[in-house]
């Protein structure tokens, strides 16, 4: 098995924390911006894209804060992917940090994903 590179890209986006958590903890929030369909049954969520379905296992989440997942071919493996929502204290900016993993070839390629999928979210929410 070849190793992944961990990899951390922060979005902008102007929403509140609440509304962004909604959005990045629930399967009907997922379902409109990172998959084209999302189930949950406890902490195993399938994300369906087309004819491809991939299950993965809530591993933590902190209101307003973060969610953090890990495929399920992924188990046994220290590989995740989280989003985090930060607010400045001082310019009470808001963001998305994405961390992820990717195989060294593909960094760039998952990059472009998130970047899509999180332009996908700000369209959605009206967030520029």
């Amino acid at each position: 098995m070849t190793s992944k590179i961990k990899f951390e890209i922060e979005f902008s986006i102007h929403a509140s924390t609440a509304l962004l958590y909604q959005y990045i903890s629930t399967a009907s929030g997922l379902a409109e911006w990172f998959a084209d369909n999302v189930n949950s049954r406890g902490e195993i969520f399938t994300f369906i894209w087309d004819d491809n379905e991939e299950k993965a296992k809530l591993l933590s989440k902190k209101t307003g804060e973060r969610v953090k997942f890990r495929w399920l071919a992924d188990e046994n493996t220290a590989y995740f992917f989280e989003m985090k929502i930060v607010e400045d204290e001082i310019t009470k900016d808001v963001s998305i940090v994405v961390t992820d993993f990717a195989e060294e070839d593909e960094v760039e390629e998952n990059k472009m994903l998130w970047e899509n999928m999180i332009q996908e979210l700000k369209h959605l929410i009206g967030a520029t």
